[in-house]
């Protein structure tokens, strides 16, 4: 998670919020030894209310120390809590601070003729065994002496690496997912890992997506937002991202889609967008990239707001679902964020809860299906 203290991030034209290119190697050849390795694995502690889903065993550890450049396999990775791998050019104070693949996604990418090594694509540990794509963000993976958190699922390419230019396709931005260091210590080659499912009970994450186009380009300070993610971990969210955008809608899709299709996050929250100036495209990008109406939301906002002023009747924001994740649009005002957050904000937790129950039964099926293992 990032440093969201004081202020919100801008986000690229571009719609990334790192950007980098990595450059590949062609002339390595990916270790194959060991392939029908038994995963003979002992049940190692990872948290209370966690159900062990899976396991597969560490065939690399690789680190750089810059980015833009392909990692190189290590004898062992000294993992810190909060920060990543120990001289790693990823680590620090975010989300993507470990970055993980298959090595049976990789080996059958081999197959194809993309003759690639350890570290190629930018991870930090290749792991036999384990589909990472098919873990929901939250679950755990315990290795050595080391825990990690999954925070996000894939990664969107805006300049093609070397191994696309050359394959035609890659696949870490489909097949690779991101963690954060919860317990530190040292994975080696050979490490056992084992993967639990998310814990039901921990709290609900969020996003504040902002739309002005003034707060954007730096003329005015963002206020609704801050207001929006006090009130949210004052009711005890985890804040996972504040982001400020320019009332694009093509660029409001964008996070949109990301933050429920790879953070999956719980719910997300814009503020601005919703009126009648034909800059204002918040409910229009928002129902674009919606899978389910959930319209009693914004009703009950509207509703609630008109007891305040008539004025409420003009506001067009609406509420979805993508996924898992719910999808509210609030007004851009701050004292408006605070009027209409404050009548929602208790009765989401039960909506919430359902999403979230559902999708962990259904998650855990799924990874044993895919994984193909159970207790």
């Amino acid at each position: 998670m990032g440093n969201l203290e004081g202020e919100s991030r801008r986000v690229k034209p571009d719609g990334d919020l790192e950007g980098e290119n990595r450059r590949v190697k062609s002339d390595r050849e990916l270790k194959e030894e060991n392939q029908g390795a038994k995963l003979d694995m002992g049940l190692l502690e990872i948290g209370e209310g966690q159900e062990k889903v899976g396991k597969g065993i560490v065939r690399a550890v690789c680190v750089s120390d810059v980015r833009g450049v392909e990692k190189h396999a290590v004898p062992e990775g000294h993992f810190l809590v909060d920060f990543g791998i120990e001289g790693d050019a990823h680590g620090g104070s975010w989300h993507r601070q470990v970055s993980l693949l298959s090595y049976d996604k990789v080996l059958a990418f081999n197959q194809k003729g993309a003759d690639v090594g350890d570290g190629a694509f930018g991870e930090n540990l290749v792991v036999e065994g384990i589909d990472f794509s098919a873990l929901p963000v939250g679950t755990r993976l315990a290795a050595g002496t080391v825990i990690l958190e999954m925070t996000q699922i894939g990664k969107e390419c805006h300049s093609h690496c070397a191994i696309y230019q050359r394959m035609g396709e890659c696949i870490m931005p489909r097949e690779g997912v991101f963690a954060k260091v919860i317990k530190g210590g040292i994975i080696r080659p050979g490490d056992k890992m084992e993967v639990s499912a998310p814990i039901l009970e921990r709290p609900f994450t969020a996003a504040v997506i902002v739309l002005s186009d003034k707060g954007a380009s730096g003329e005015r300070k963002d206020e609704s937002g801050l207001k929006a993610k006090k009130m949210l971990e004052g009711a005890g969210y985890q804040v996972e991202e504040l982001l400020l955008l320019p009332d694009e809608p093509k660029l409001l899709k964008v996070q949109l889609i990301r933050l429920a299709d790879s953070r999956q996050v719980d719910l997300v929250l814009t503020s601005g967008g919703t009126g009648f100036s034909l800059r204002d495209q918040t409910p229009e990008a928002t129902l674009a990239v919606a899978e389910r109406n959930a319209p009693g939301i914004a009703e009950y906002i509207r509703y609630r707001s008109m007891e305040l002023t008539s004025r409420a009747m003009l506001g067009r924001g609406v509420s979805v679902i993508r996924k898992k994740t719910l999808i509210v649009n609030l007004p851009g005002s701050p004292k408006a964020v605070e009027e209409s957050l404050g009548f929602i904000l208790e009765p989401l937790e039960h909506g919430l809860k359902i999403l979230r129950g559902s999708a962990s039964e259904c998650a855990r099926r799924q990874l044993t299906d895919k994984i193909g293992w159970e207790n």
